[in-house]
């Protein structure tokens, strides 16, 4: 980059930090729930900015958990660990990936480069699965797959391996034990991709019959900025055929929805879904929801039922009056990565409710997220305040963040596995 360039981007990131009426007015336990607060929507040439600085986790040192539970860290120096799959053999699969390459074009994309960069976000993905085996209590790293392109979901139906790439959905076949595959994966369909690909992350989740292959795909934009065009297929939950690899548009207006899960008392399809920028650090929660099919959403016309988005052009009426309104708000701007409803033995305050890991924000003041919290489910509904479990990612004065929880597992013997972004590690947090 130019020295140019990177005067311009220092002078517009401190334009945006010393903004005067960008700080949240509203405490986040206010945006939790079925009805959170919504404060009137603010215009900002850039959106409210709070970085805190990338560093690493200390020899020893480990996120906070409660008392009578405890965190060991399995696996170190992976590169950008994002999604986490236990497969039946209690042998545990990590996506390893940081996005695919992308055009700037708009100063916004210039800053949220540096943003990443400052905050660890940045760096090389691994383009990999590894695969970790534990023997007699070591852990063991192999070489799983490679050659991938930013791989996020993973499932597995039977002896078919599938794995939602940035652009694709691919199939390999699979043997429980083996360590390695070499077997070139097959291309079942592609996924909305693109020299964009604003949300390149492609979460996955099998019907429980291995029929059906559900995708989350984000949108390319924040609120359509790079044209209607650019949203085709997008800011879904696709519905893809594993036989014949036929797809269908199975819920639409979820701006980027991930952690897809099946919630184990209704049997309903869940997600949590990263929601719009840039009208402010209360605005707009992100949230939790039961995914109904052909159910509308609301982006980019409409947010948490009929609160209309004036930026989006042209107003869509017909869609506002159908949107559907989330079941669960999680307070704005937490970029929740991994849902896990939770059913295991080891930890047993914990079962039947749902773990969602929140990656962090960098466009509130001042900071939220960067935690693994739990939420309480009663017939198949969240229910009450939102509990912290795994925290100390982010430092109590909010200047350095050591790691951000990504994807979320359970193992075998009930341990709640994370994957961590930055701190290119996985934790397991089980009982005392």
């Amino acid at each position: 980059m130019k020295h140019s360039h990177r005067t311009l981007i220092a002078l517009m990131i401190a334009a945006a930090l010393s903004a005067c009426d960008t700080e949240a007015t509203l405490d986040p336990q206010k945006q939790v729930g079925p009805n959170p607060e919504l404060p009137q929507a603010k215009n900002f040439l850039l959106p409210p900015m709070q970085v805190p600085e990338g560093v690493a986790w200390k020899e020893g040192e480990t996120p906070k958990v409660p008392a009578g539970l405890k965190i060991e860290k399995i696996a170190s120096g992976l590169m950008h660990p994002r999604q986490v799959y236990v497969l039946p053999n209690n042998d545990v699969l990590v996506a390893e990936a940081n996005g695919t390459p992308k055009p700037t074009t708009r100063p916004k994309q210039l800053i949220m480069g540096v943003v990443q960069q400052s905050s660890g976000k940045g760096g090389k993905g691994g383009n990999r699965i590894t695969l970790l085996r534990n023997v007699n209590g070591q852990w063991e790293k192999h070489n799983f797959i490679e050659n991938l392109n930013a791989p996020f979901g993973i499932q597995l139906t039977g002896n078919t391996l599938w794995v939602a790439n940035a652009d694709s959905l691919v199939k390999f076949p699979y043997q429980a034990g083996q360590t390695e595959i070499r077997t070139p994966g097959v291309e079942v369909t592609e996924l909305p991709g693109g020299p964009i690909n604003h949300h390149w992350t492609k979460s996955l989740l099998a019907s429980p019959d291995g029929s059906k292959l559900y995708v989350g795909v984000g949108s390319n934009s924040n609120i359509t900025e790079n044209g209607i065009g650019a949203e085709y297929r997008r800011a879904a939950v696709l519905e893809v055929d594993a036989a014949s690899g036929a797809s269908r548009i199975y819920a639409s207006g979820l701006r980027n929805p991930t952690g897809l899960q099946w919630e184990p008392q209704s049997g309903k399809l869940w997600a949590i879904v990263n929601e719009r920028d840039e009208i402010g650090s209360d605005l707009v929660p992100d949230y939790m929801t039961s995914v109904q099919e052909n159910g509308f959403y609301g982006w980019p016309y409409s947010y948490f039922g009929q609160h209309v988005d004036e930026r989006a052009k042209p107003p869509r009426p017909d869609l506002v009056a159908k949107a559907i309104k989330p079941d669960y708000a999680i307070s704005s701007h937490v970029a929740p990565l991994g849902l896990l409803f939770y059913t295991g033995d080891n930890m047993p305050q914990y079962r039947g409710g749902a773990f969602v890991s929140e990656h962090g924000s960098w466009n509130r003041k001042p900071l939220n997220g960067y935690q693994v919290m739990w939420v309480k489910f009663e017939n198949g509904m969240p229910v009450g305040t939102p509990q912290p479990v795994v925290t100390g990612f982010l430092t109590d004065d909010q200047k350095q963040v050591r790691g951000l929880p990504v994807g979320l597992a359970m193992d075998q013997q009930g341990g709640l596995l994370v994957a961590d972004d930055a701190g290119d590690a996985i934790w397991r947090v089980s009982k005392e």
